[in-house]
């Protein structure tokens, strides 16, 4: 796979907002379990970050798009059943493949969060190439939950980045992405973690 622009898609050019939620705190860290839930301060930060969209939201052409990973079909819930609109789950917003067993894996991540996607094996870059064009068919409006590297992997390739971490976004925070007709992106981040990634 080239690492070239020509090797993935392009965000699409057009007049639209898209929302990407990042799951809330979940109840056991990256390393721990392969598919946490939401812990209870997680659940409550949800609840919060989905009230404020749903006053921000045209529900009835809404679509609500999730990572299947519990702790992202979780954080959707609130939003979910206060529009009672239905919940599509898409594979490519799910959180990144780890090529190491549970217990290496935050190590690993370490490391990868250090790095630059020009180094990364072809694996990882198929699957930033699946998120690219997992958005690139997103609908004016749409609300994604998914996941801490993903968003870097989005707001990296929209800012012309190499480096596999743009910014720390905080569990539950909403990064806006906003575009008029012919023009780039433009990226609103949502609010910014400074302690581990979970």
């Amino acid at each position: 796979m080239s690492d070239g622009p020509a090797s993935l898609p392009p965000i699409a050019e057009g007049s639209g907002t898209l929302y990407l939620v990042r799951h809330g705190e979940a109840a056991a860290s990256w390393g721990q379990s392969p598919d946490p839930g939401l812990s209870d301060l997680g659940r409550e930060q949800a609840s919060t970050t989905c009230a404020t969209l749903a006053e921000a939201l045209d529900p009835g052409k809404l679509r609500i798009v999730s990572s299947p990973l519990l702790r992202a079909r979780e954080t959707a819930a609130p939003l979910v059943d206060c529009l009672g609109r239905p919940l599509e789950i898409d594979e490519r917003f799910r959180e990144i493949p780890s090529p190491v067993p549970l217990a290496e894996r935050q190590t690993w991540l370490r490391g990868f969060m250090q790095g630059r996607w020009s180094d990364q094996a072809d694996e990882l870059k198929a699957w930033r190439h699946g998120i690219l064009e997992a958005v690139s068919e997103l609908p004016d409006g749409c609300v994604v939950f998914t996941h801490f590297l993903v968003l870097n992997t989005v707001v990296g390739w929209i800012e012309g980045r190499d480096e596999t971490l743009s910014f720390w976004p905080a569990n539950a925070s909403v990064t806006r992405l906003s575009a008029e007709a012919g023009l780039p992106w433009q990226v609103e981040r949502g609010e910014q973690m400074r302690s581990r990634v979970n």
